[in-house]
């Protein structure tokens, strides 16, 4: 069986600059197979569970909580004023993973197993960098 070819009218969720778009907005707006109900992120032309080709967007709720993290010492250029900071992955509460910067808690404070809450943005980068905050 050959694989699926996704084609210009295929359903496409969203492009990653939307994603990143919602993001700047306040937001989380991820894809969903229609076929299969999987969440994508970030968006991708051909579902990884089921190899659908439609999807639809869903938004997450916000809440996560912290799977890995890691201390930027020395951040680069752009940053470097902020550091040191904390970047972490975060296991959404649908099941999905998003990588950001925690916010509003000293370095010292991050650990695994943190329950934290999307923050919108910290910055006007492109593309933004997703912020956490403690629950």
């Amino acid at each position: 069986m050959s694989a699926p070819v996704a084609t210009a009218d295929a359903a496409r969720g969203l492009t990653t600059g939307e994603f990143f778009a919602s993001v700047r907005a306040g937001s989380l707006v991820v894809q969903r197979c229609a076929a299969c109900g999987a969440l994508a992120v970030p968006p991708k032309a051909v579902c990884p569970e089921c190899e659908g080709l439609r999807w639809e967007r869903a938004p997450l709720g916000g809440d996560g909580e912290i799977a890995s993290y890691t201390v930027i010492r020395v951040a680069p250029t752009q940053y470097a004023a902020d550091a040191p900071y904390v970047i972490a992955v975060v296991g959404m509460a649908e099941g999905v993973s998003l990588l950001g910067r925690l916010t509003g808690v000293p370095v010292d404070g991050a650990r695994v197993g943190l329950p934290v809450r999307f923050a919108g943005s910290v910055t006007n980068a492109d593309p933004p960098v997703i912020a956490f905050r403690p629950r």
